[in-house]
C-alpha cells in the first residue's frame, strides 16, 4: 500500500504514472503552475531572502579569496562561466531530428571553483552560514569585522569543537567536506553506494570522515541525521529540508542576470528564457529555479531533468504527495549512472516551492546521457559527468514533441522561440579524474547512435500530457 492505496489504484487515478513507473522516457507539463506574483504570498521564501543570502556571500568573499587560491582572481566570488554552444546546437538538431530556434547556452557549474559542481553554491553557503552564526554567538566575530579573521588558528580551534554531518551521493559531500574541513570543523559525510570512489578518496585526503552505506541516498541521509541528532555539537546539513542550502543556490540567478547583460541576452515577454536543470533530491535545481523566478518572473520557464530510474521529484509532483512517496514504492530501482541524481525520495521543501512555479519535468535514460556526453566532447571539447548531461535533451525535446509544441502554441510562445535563450545547466564534471572521464567517453562511444539500438527520438512515445 502507498498512502492507503495500492499501486494499481494509483495508476488508475493518474494514468501518467504508468510510463513513469515503467522507466520510459517521459515528459510532463505542470498543471499547477501559476504566475509568480500569485504564487509568492504562499511560499516560505521571498526575494528578500535571496538578497540576504547574496550579502552573506559578499561578506565572506575576502575570507574565501584568502583560503582558496583559485578564488583570488574573482575576489572570493564563487561563480561559473556562461558559454554559447553553437556546434552542440547544430549537432543536437541532427541527433534529435528537430530544429532548435533561438540560441543554446551552457551554464558551467561543472567548472565552479573549490568543488567543481553546482553543490559548491548551496553546500559552501550553508557551511559559511553556520560558521557565521557560531562565530557571532561565540564572540569570535563581530558584524563589522573583516571576515578574514576566521582564517586564524584561534578561529580554526573554535570550529574544531563543532561537527558537521551530511548525507550525499557525492557532490554535496564534496562541497560540505572541503569547505567545512578548511574552516576547521570535524566533518562526516554519509555516502550512498552509488557515490564515486574518487570523491570518497578526495574527502579522506582532506581530513573528512566518510561513512559508506550499502544502500541508496535515503538511508545515508537518515543515518547521518540520526547520528547528528545524538551529538549536541553536531550540525546536520539536511539536503531534503534545508532552507539555508536552498538559498545558497538561489544567488545564481542574480549572478546570471549580470552575465546576461554582459553578453547582450534580453529576457522579457518577447525573449523567453528556457532553463533545463538536472535534478536529484531537488535542492540545487529548486533553488536555482526559485531565484530565476524572482529575477525574471514569468518570462523564465524552468524544467527539471531526472533519470528514468530515479524520477523522485517528478513522482512527488505528479502524485502531489511530495516527499511522502519514493520511486521504490512504484517499483523503480533507483539505479542510474547519473550518481548525483540517484535519489529515491524528493525534498518536501522543493516540491512545495516548485509546485506553483515549475513549468515541467522530463526523464532521460542513462544511454542518452552517455550519447550526449560524447557529443558535447566532440563538438565543444567540454567534458562533463553523466548526470550533468540530463538537461541537454530538454531544448530539443521541447521543440520536437507534439505535446510540447502544442503547449508552446497554447502559451503564445511558439512564435517567440526564434528569440529565446535555451540554457542547459551543467552541474558537474571538472573534478572527475582523467581515468574516470576516459571511462565515460569509452561508454559514450559504445552507446553512440551508430552503435545503439535506442533512437534519440524515443521520447516521442510519451503519452498525452493532458491525461492528468
Amino acid at each position: 500500500m502507498i498512502l492507503g492505496k495500492t499501486r494499481e489504484q494509483w495508476l488508475e487515478a493518474i494514468p501518467l504514472l504508468k510510463p513513469l513507473t515503467e522507466a520510459a522516457p517521459f515528459w510532463w507539463l505542470n498543471p499547477n503552475r501559476i504566475s509568480t506574483a500569485r504564487a509568492l504570498p504562499d511560499l516560505p521564501l521571498q526575494m528578500a531572502d535571496v538578497m540576504a543570502a547574496s550579502r552573506r556571500l559578499d561578506r565572506f568573499a575576502p575570507y574565501l579569496a584568502q583560503v582558496f587560491p583559485e578564488l583570488k582572481v574573482s575576489e572570493g566570488i564563487i561563480e561559473s562561466p556562461l558559454r554559447a554552444i553553437p556546434r552542440m546546437q547544430r549537432e543536437g538538431e541532427t541527433f534529435f531530428k528537430t530544429s532548435l530556434p533561438g540560441q543554446l547556452w551552457l551554464k558551467l557549474d561543472s567548472h565552479l571553483p573549490v568543488s567543481g559542481s553546482i553543490k559548491a553554491r548551496g553546500g559552501i553557503y550553508e557551511v559559511l552560514a553556520h560558521a557565521e552564526t557560531l562565530a557571532l554567538h561565540g564572540g569570535l566575530l563581530h558584524p563589522d569585522d573583516d571576515y578574514r579573521v576566521l582564517d586564524t588558528p584561534p578561529a580554526r580551534a573554535f570550529f574544531s569543537q563543532h561537527c558537521i554531518e551530511v548525507g550525499s551521493t557525492g557532490n554535496l559531500g564534496l562541497s560540505i567536506g572541503l569547505m567545512g574541513a578548511r574552516m576547521g570543523f570535524r566533518v562526516t559525510v554519509h555516502m550512498s553506494q552509488d557515490a564515486r570512489e574518487w570523491k570518497k578518496d578526495l574527502l579522506r585526503e582532506r581530513g573528512v570522515t566518510v561513512r559508506e552505506y550499502a544502500s541508496d541516498y535515503s538511508l545515508a541521509v537518515a543515518s547521518g541525521r540520526r547520528e547528528s541528532a545524538l551529538n549536541p555539537v553536531s550540525y546536520f546539513v539536511d539536503d531534503e529540508n534545508s532552507q539555508s542550502l536552498f538559498l545558497g543556490y538561489t544567488v545564481a540567478a542574480l549572478r546570471l542576470q549580470q552575465q546576461f547583460q554582459e553578453v547582450g541576452i534580453t529576457v522579457n515577454a518577447e525573449h523567453p528564457l528556457m532553463v533545463y536543470l538536472p535534478c536529484g533530491v531537488g535542492g540545487g535545481p529548486g533553488g536555482v529555479a526559485f531565484g530565476l523566478k524572482m529575477v525574471f518572473g514569468d518570462h523564465v520557464h524552468c524544467f527539471f531533468a531526472e533519470p528514468t530510474h530515479s524520477p523522485a521529484v517528478l513522482l512527488g509532483l505528479l502524485t502531489e504527495a511530495h516527499d511522502a512517496v519514493c520511486v521504490q514504492d512504484f517499483g523503480l530501482d533507483n539505479r542510474t549512472a547519473a550518481d548525483g541524481l540517484a535519489v529515491g525520495r524528493p525534498s518536501g521543501l522543493v516540491c512545495t516551492m516548485m509546485k506553483p512555479l515549475l513549468t515541467g519535468a522530463y526523464t532521460v535514460p542513462d544511454e542518452m546521457l552517455f550519447q550526449l556526453l560524447g557529443l558535447l566532447n566532440e563538438t565543444e571539447e567540454l567534458q562533463l559527468e553523466p548526470s550533468a548531461l540530463a538537461g541537454m535533451p530538454g531544448p530539443f525535446q521541447l521543440m520536437g514533441l507534439p505535446e510540447t509544441t502544442q503547449w508552446l502554441t497554447e502559451q503564445g510562445l511558439q512564435e517567440k522561440m526564434h528569440q529565446a535563450a535555451h540554457l542547459v545547466w551543467a552541474t558537474g564534471g571538472s573534478m572527475v579524474p582523467a581515468s574516470e572521464m576516459a571511462g565515460y567517453l569509452a561508454k559514450a562511444a559504445e552507446t553512440s547512435p551508430a552503435t545503439s539500438a535506442t533512437s534519440p527520438t524515443s521520447f516521442k512515445r510519451t503519452p498525452n500530457i493532458k491525461d492528468h
